[in-house]
């Protein structure tokens, strides 16, 4: 049976594979941006570059890809993982908690340079409906180049990288809406009004998503909770890839995109429990994809269309970023940030991104705008694609040229003490913190505050606590504090990826430290012991807790056994939230317990 195979029909799956498992680290070692190697790799094996010899030199075919249609289907599967994962970020708690840079800059950014490109575009000759699509395609920016950009340099919580992330949020958003446009002007065929089309559009996308919402609602949730009972990851990846892929093809069957069916269920099962599990389920899968997704833009740049239209290329991609870049930091400096960070924001969100190649191109299949036009912008897209890692490290540059220097109150200045004494480190001078410091003082117990926020560690030393000044996220900073003499490490600030970076980083320094810190909810509480909390403490859980203790006594029953059953009701929620083999605090006397989850 061997004998049948043909390996020809697997040659552009071991390219891609190749690409992926040793160009792709190659590139990483070299300092360069991942999704640009994989943008020049399908430039330079695709027909336009050594495919296009295969007819000369037959020996290329097999390294080449030679037809684009090869990738068509795996790289529509990256773009529906990739609404996928964003669906999964897009909460409706992170909706609200950004909601005035997500719907105030990020909707202002989309729409008025939507609106200053399509413009440009109607005035060189394109069509109405051309020029729209133009116009919403190239105000968007690349979700994946700016994120993996601001991760590596850890500047996601910068104000210049919440920013971004919020704009990009916004832009994420407008895709939906943006792919119903276009499968409505696909079906009126060149007829009708595009305002009427715009209008159905919206109210189509608004019943859809309704319905799915509801199905999702229904089935989604039953559906993991059935499959993370057996305890199987098999059968946990089965079932978020069947989601994923699943919604995409009703969708599709629908006449809808992939895309907008994935990132639906994206949305639906955000709001879950078994978020973050299935993030890190989806991400090796989605990382492959999207970069078959950027295999086939690479594929898709013509070296002899930036030939023959150098000026109109090079013109329309400096016009791009200046434009975008001019609205960004218009709009920005209007919601008051500063001079530095809306120059860095407006220029990591100018370039144009990858869901400018998905509408243009499903556009053109609907034949609504001309393919040459296609062609001239979408290569116009990939160079400035190409200059965003560049354009970044200029961005941080200008910025730490023009950002005011920051005059640190004296209380904030004051160093942590050097003496390796053993004391407890308290993460937050909020409420939390000085509460818990106050309890910490009641008992005798040494510890020490530290907190990001200059006001608070100036309040807290004017009342003479022992607090301190400085980013917790950072390892160097722990070590400044003595986490490797400390006795325990309390973390009681609110953010949940905050909380995070500091049980990670303190886990590393110190294996066995004891840490207690406070969750969000019950899922979050279960991640933080899946990574070395010695106990975490939900808001939801112990708020409803403390309620029912209220109610009980309020209504007559004894004390005693109010407390007796508060506790047993802590303790088994602790029992279903802590796996097996996660940190231990020390035991304690259960009659010496602290009222904590």
């Amino acid at each position: 049976m061997a004998g049948t195979v043909d390996p020809s029909a697997y040659r552009d799956v071991v390219v891609v594979l190749a690409t992926a498992g040793v160009i792709v680290p190659l590139a990483k070692s070299l300092k360069v941006n991942s999704i640009i190697a994989f943008v020049a790799c399908g430039a330079l094996l695709g027909p336009f570059g050594l495919g296009g010899l295969v007819s000369k030199v037959p020996l290329l075919g097999t390294v080449t890809i030679s037809s684009p249609e090869a990738l068509a289907g795996p790289a529509e599967l990256g773009v529906a993982f990739l609404l996928f994962v964003i669906g999964l970020e897009l909460s409706f708690e992170r909706l609200m908690t950004m909601r005035r840079l997500v719907f105030g800059l990020g909707l202002g950014q989309v729409g008025l340079s939507a609106a200053a490109i399509g413009l440009v575009a109607y005035a060189v000759g394109q069509p109405a409906a051309a020029a729209l699509i133009i116009g919403f395609g190239l105000a968007l920016s690349s979700t994946a180049m700016v994120v993996e950009l601001l991760a590596a340099k850890k500047r996601m919580t910068t104000s210049a990288g919440r920013a971004s992330f919020a704009i990009l949020l916004c832009q994420d958003l407008a895709v939906i809406p943006l792919l119903f446009l276009i499968s409505v002007l696909d079906a009126q065929n060149g007829t009708g009004s595009l305002l009427a089309g715009l209008a159905q559009a919206f109210i189509q996308a608004f019943a859809a998503i309704a319905t799915i919402i509801v199905i999702g609602r229904l089935a989604l949730r039953p559906l993991f909770r059935l499959v993370a009972s057996t305890g199987s990851t098999e059968s946990f990846m089965a079932a978020t890839l069947l989601t994923a892929l699943g919604t995409g093809l009703i969708a599709a069957t629908a006449g809808l995109s992939m895309g907008l069916g994935a990132f639906i269920a994206g949305l639906l099962l955000a709001e879950t429990e078994f978020r973050r599990a299935i993030e890190v389920t989806i991400d090796p899968f989605k990382s492959l994809l999207i970069g078959v997704f950027f295999i086939a833009v690479g594929m898709s740049v013509n070296p002899g269309q930036i030939a023959a239209h150098p000026g109109a290329i090079l013109g329309a991609s400096a016009g791009l970023i200046l434009v975008k870049a001019a609205i960004t930091f218009a709009l920005a400096r209007r919601f008051r940030l500063s001079s530095a960070t809306a120059l860095e924001t407006a220029l990591m969100v100018a370039p144009g991104g990858e869901f400018a190649f998905v509408l243009l191109n499903a556009a053109t299949g609907a034949r609504l705008i001309d393919q040459s036009a296609t062609s001239i912008v979408l290569a116009a897209v990939s160079l400035t694609m190409v200059a965003l890692p560049l354009q970044a490290r200029i961005a941080r540059n200008l910025a730490q040229k023009f950002a005011r220097p920051v005059i640190l109150p004296d209380e904030a200045s004051v160093l942590p003490p050097d003496d390796h004494a053993p004391r407890a480190i308290v993460v937050g001078g909020g409420r939390v913190g000085r509460l818990v410091a106050s309890m910490l003082d009641e008992h005798g117990k040494s510890h020490i505050i530290i907190d990001s926020d200059a006001s608070l560690i100036t309040t807290q030393r004017r009342a003479g606590r022992p607090a301190f000044y400085g980013d917790a996220t950072e390892p160097e900073f722990l070590r400044l504090c003595g986490l490797e003499d400390a006795t325990a490490l309390i973390v009681t600030i609110d953010g949940s990826r905050a909380v995070d970076a500091i049980v990670q980083a303190a886990r590393t320094l110190r294996p066995d430290i004891v840490i207690v810190a406070r969750a969000r909810d019950a899922a979050h509480a279960r991640h933080l012991y899946e990574i070395g909390v010695n106990d975490a403490v939900p808001e939801t859980i112990e708020a409803s807790l403390q309620l029912s203790e209220a109610a009980l006594v309020g209504l007559g029953v004894p004390m005693g056994l109010v407390i007796a059953s508060v506790h047993e009701r802590r303790d088994g929620f602790r029992a279903q939230l802590k796996p097996a083999g996660a940190a231990t605090a020390p035991a304690v006397p259960r009659h010496a317990r602290s009222r904590r989850l």
